[in-house]
């Protein structure tokens, strides 16, 4: 796990090396290690990596060299079958000096090109500086568990794992960075910014399964290199079912396991991290690190569940009782961010990332479950509503994408101010969110059945956009690494290949096939107990001891201020103390968006 960053320029002009080891200084938190730049001046470009050192501690210092220094390679990531991949390349003839897996990164292109990616499971932001070619490349894993972003003003192009290793040079050497009106509009639509938008105008995502090829013209070529859309439905027999997921979930785990420094994983006692935990028990001889945060009120306390969890797996469990009000910690979880995300679950995972850096470099966790299985109550209740199967394709996308928007079109247009609405308005060309950030992602699910449209959606969206987020920059915030067994690419494959039905059955049941699986691994009370959200009970602090601290956060902004009407503010938050409404949601997103601006003086 690192940090990586760099520039392209397409006149040969370069930048000072104080301006990257600024840029590194930036990321060291995701790198405490060490720090390796490559640096060719007079062609105008640099990769660099500020190190969290995982495997071949000593000898996997970033960048990498091909044999006569024409290459580089920088990564941020695991390869996790990069095992079998240096075992092939020997085979080959191939000399591979280290036991790192950049160096497969390095060696694979060297062979195959850039189609080496397909051989790759793991996930990794990847750039390669090819003075063969002289262009330089930008490379993301396939759902997004790694970020990478980018500005490129036509001139020069800067690059990073985290905007804020790049900001301060576009500002001073383009024009002033501005925010992007668009992308608040998809912020209070989404509770996010979903990809490729950024709250900056002119910075973007490399998005997932993609890469991006640099070179001195004013074109860039961009190619996703693998798709889940790809996948076709299949009817499987449920126990052919089961033994497949079993036998691809457990060697997805067995694999994250890969690592020269201490691992754990966390463990809240729900059926997704339970059964990664279950599963990582298998495998080693001394007992699996465990962590957790509990609260005093019961109502957000799941504590009980994961010490059954341990108890039943033999851990070594750590747990620690947590404050329950994290509002302090808000404006450190938002510079990790780099955006507004009005989700409060970031703050609970800061505080358990906190909890495990103190034992080790590495967790594993349950993220992605949720949207492979439908294990979402959102889920259940939509398709609960009567007549939703008869709806027509389009009334169907329109219909499941307004039951997951925070505010309608309707009630953000009463939040705008006049000329604000107008620039959103004029930008958008008589685009919306639905049409501009998720009708693009149905249209390529229309050969899935109705669950799996939703899922598809959820998974380029909500796990891109947010839910990934939360572990990568929360985990990285103190310096550890988060993997994701159920982000494993035969993993999703599979998921995809299987049946709505098979997720959410007709009664209704979330996660029907995949409880059923492994149940006989984590036991009956831990695979069927009711999902309980890993958050904080926001909406009472704001209606109660929180409120003023609330009222004046967003009196005093002048971002919200110069956006929206003060007297629609208001109006929520009079709502919400009185009881006539819950604007919780709204609240905490307005929150956000305040809360980012005083930290980056927007």
């Amino acid at each position: 796990m690192c940090g990586i960053f760099g520039y392209w320029d397409r006149q040969n002009r370069s930048l000072h090396d104080d301006a990257l080891h600024a840029m590194a200084l930036r990321l060291q938190h995701r790198g405490p290690d060490n720090e390796g730049i490559a640096h060719a001046p007079a062609r105008g470009v640099a990769i660099g990596n500020r190190r969290l050192s995982i495997i071949d501690v000593g000898g996997g210092h970033q960048p990498m060299y091909s044999d006569d220094r024409q290459i580089a390679v920088v990564q941020n990531g695991e390869i996790f079958n990069y095992i079998e991949l240096a075992q092939e390349l020997r085979e080959q003839g191939v000399l591979l000096k280290t036991a790192s897996d950049t160096e497969v990164i390095l060696r694979l292109y060297e062979q195959e090109g850039i189609g080496f990616l397909r051989r790759l499971n793991g996930m990794f932001a990847i750039a390669i500086d090819d003075a063969r070619e002289d262009a330089l490349y930008l490379m993301r894993d396939r759902i997004g568990v790694k970020p990478l972003y980018y500005r490129d003003d036509g001139q020069r192009m800067l690059f990073g794992s985290e905007i804020k290793s790049f900001l301060p040079l576009a500002q001073v050497n383009t024009a002033q960075t501005a925010i992007n009106l668009v992308a608040i509009d998809h912020y209070l639509t989404f509770n996010y910014i979903p990809a490729p938008w950024t709250i900056w105008q002119g910075v973007h995502h490399v998005m997932p399964g993609t890469w991006m090829k640099f070179t001195r013209g004013a074109h860039v070529q961009t190619q996703r290199w693998w798709s889940l859309a790809d996948q076709q439905e299949q009817d499987y027999e449920y126990g052919d079912w089961q033994r497949l997921l079993l036998r691809t979930l457990n060697d997805a785990t067995k694999i994250r396991l890969r690592a020269d420094v201490p691992w754990g994983a966390f463990l809240s006692g729900g059926v997704d991290s339970s059964t990664i935990v279950g599963l990582m028990a298998r495998h080693v001889s001394a007992p699996v690190k465990t962590f957790c945060i509990g609260f005093a009120d019961p109502r957000y306390d799941e504590s009980a569940f994961a010490q059954q969890a341990a108890e039943r797996f033999g851990c070594d469990h750590t747990m620690e009782v947590a404050e329950l009000n994290m509002l302090a910690r808000w404006p450190h979880v938002l510079h990790h961010l780099d955006q507004p995300h009005g989700d409060a679950s970031f703050m609970p995972t800061l505080r358990v990332s906190e909890l495990a850096a103190k034992h080790v470099k590495v967790v594993l966790t349950g993220d992605g479950a949720d949207e492979l299985f439908a294990g979402y109550d959102k889920y259940a209740q939509f398709f609960a509503q009567p007549g939703i199967s008869e709806l027509d394709d389009a009334s169907f996308q329109r219909r499941y994408f307004e039951s997951i928007s925070l505010f309608s079109p309707q009630a953000k247009a009463a939040l705008y101010r006049p000329e604000i609405a107008k620039h959103i308005t004029d930008q958008m060309q008589g685009h919306d969110s639905f049409t501009q950030a998720a009708k693009p992602w149905f249209d390529e699910a229309q050969h899935f059945d109705r669950v799996n449209q939703a899922l598809y959606l959820d998974m380029q969206l909500l796990l891109s956009g947010n839910n990934l987020v939360k572990p990568d920059r929360m985990g990285m915030a103190v310096s550890i690494e988060a993997r994701t067994p159920f982000l494993d690419v035969r993993m999703m494959e599979l998921a995809f290949r299987s049946r709505g039905v098979t997720k959410l059955s007709t009664d209704g049941d979330k996660k029907h096939w995949y409880k059923k699986a492994v149940t006989p691994l984590i036991g009956e009370a831990l695979a069927n107990r009711k999902k309980q959200m890993f958050t904080v009970p926001i909406g009472e602090w704001f209606k109660n001891e929180s409120h003023d601290w609330l009222k004046q956060t967003l009196q005093k902004s002048e971002l919200l201020e110069q956006y929206f009407h003060g007297r629609a503010v208001d109006l929520m938050l009079e709502q919400h103390q009185n009881g006539s409404a819950n604007h919780t949601r709204e609240l905490r997103a307005l929150a956000a968006l305040a809360i980012w601006a005083n930290g980056h003086g927007a």
